[in-house]
């Protein structure tokens, strides 16, 4: 009794304590479950949508931002269907096994072209010489060519009609590699176009390709409505938009990167049935796409993401530069076979510009051993030139 007056005494002026009140029962287990609650919902929301700053992170843990993720369960992965199941089989097995050794390997080298071969003349020049290293595949879509040079007589294949923008320019090229396949040697194999031209000496192309890591597939990525602005999401679940990529047509790969272009109808059938002129309202161009997404989703690793056929586009048009007769010079000529970055423009409103250097087994390279566009008439200052400019 004593020292409970003795405690009240010590309060000083303050008022007698009432005596304890009865609080809601459910008043503090609610607080506790609105804040567990709060924690939790804080926690989803950082593993699902992760701060993209490391500072950010280390507002919980020392370690940064693994450390959230660390003892949360893995998002689950997709499950495959059967036919990506069986294409990713048959893709794998072709991309492990080691290429058959070839006594005689040579480049194959595949012309895409309406008809006659303005350029067989200097292709000849190019190719003298050499004939044990090479072989000649032509497929004329519109009319049966004219051939001026003997490396191109009975070289043509069954060809059919090409649309561009259809997947008629793809079937065409794997109509070159079907062919071109045919033969064990061939272990290198380059798409050309009509207007066409070697920038190099042979040797030097053959120890390029023949000799390289790597197949030259164009591929980036663009944001833009020319790039992932054509993608369809009837293309799900293998493709989704993220692996959608863009680059030129004009390919040069390994053996075995033909083969499993070859092997291939999953992806192909997509590009086939949803990217096409028209649909949804978009210009989806499969030539442009499909086989940049083909090796970004398959063996991106296995490409340089550049082409080696040098193609300008620096004037902002729907159609490259073209080069009549008076503008090839050896000017000219020097300066596309001296660049050694490859560049890239997004087709967004940023315009951004990717830069690359263009890398031959490890050490930096000019990108290009051919180039496009020329018209027929610049045939004879481009024979005249030639043996300077190839050398260089």
């Amino acid at each position: 009794m004593k020292a409970a007056q003795a405690w009240r005494l010590g309060m000083g002026d303050g008022q007698i304590l009432p005596g304890p009140r009865h609080r809601a029962p459910m008043k503090r287990p609610m607080w506790i479950i609105v804040l567990v609650s709060m924690v939790s919902l804080f926690l989803v929301c950082a593993y699902v949508y992760p701060p993209q700053s490391n500072s950010a992170c280390y507002v919980f843990s020392s370690r940064g931002c693994k450390a959230l993720t660390d003892w949360l369960p893995p998002v689950p992965a997709r499950e495959f269907t059967d036919e990506e199941i069986a294409a990713h089989v048959v893709i794998r097995e072709i991309l492990n096994t080691t290429p058959a050794r070839s006594k005689n390997p040579k480049i194959a080298f595949m012309f895409l072209t309406p008809g006659s071969l303005p350029f067989e003349k200097l292709w000849e020049k190019f190719l003298s010489g050499h004939e044990d290293r090479f072989s000649i595949y032509v497929h004329a879509s519109k009319q049966k060519p004219v051939h001026v040079s003997r490396y191109f007589i009975n070289r043509d294949i069954r060809s059919d009609q090409v649309v561009w923008g259809k997947i008629s320019m793809v079937d065409a090229e794997r109509r070159l590699l079907a062919n071109a396949l045919r033969d064990p040697d061939n272990q290198h194999f380059v798409l050309l176009s009509d207007s066409c031209v070697p920038l190099h000496n042979f040797d030097y192309v053959y120890n390029y390709l023949m000799y390289s890591n790597l197949s030259y597939v164009d591929c980036f990525y663009d944001p833009g409505p020319v790039g992932n602005g054509r993608y369809s999401e009837h293309m799900l679940p293998e493709i989704v938009k993220k692996d959608f990529r863009k680059g030129a047509q004009w390919f040069s790969m390994k053996r075995q990167h033909a083969l499993i272009v070859m092997a291939d109808n999953l992806y192909y059938s997509k590009f086939r049935d949803y990217c096409k002129p028209g649909l949804e309202g978009k210009n989806c161009i499969a030539d442009e796409h499909y086989l940049p997404t083909f090796f970004n989703i398959v063996d991106p690793a296995g490409i340089a993401n550049w082409s080696v056929t040098h193609v300008d586009w620096s004037e902002r048009k729907w159609h490259p530069k073209s080069y009549r007769a008076q503008d090839i010079t050896y000017e000219l000529l020097k300066n596309i076979t001296s660049v050694d970055e490859s560049i890239h423009v997004t087709s967004d409103e940023k315009k951004e510009v990717q830069v690359q250097p263009c890398s031959w087994n490890g050490i930096q390279r000019p990108c290009y051993l051919f180039a496009r566009k020329f018209y027929p008439e610049a045939i004879d200052n481009l024979l005249q030139l030639f043996s300077n400019y190839s050398t260089i």
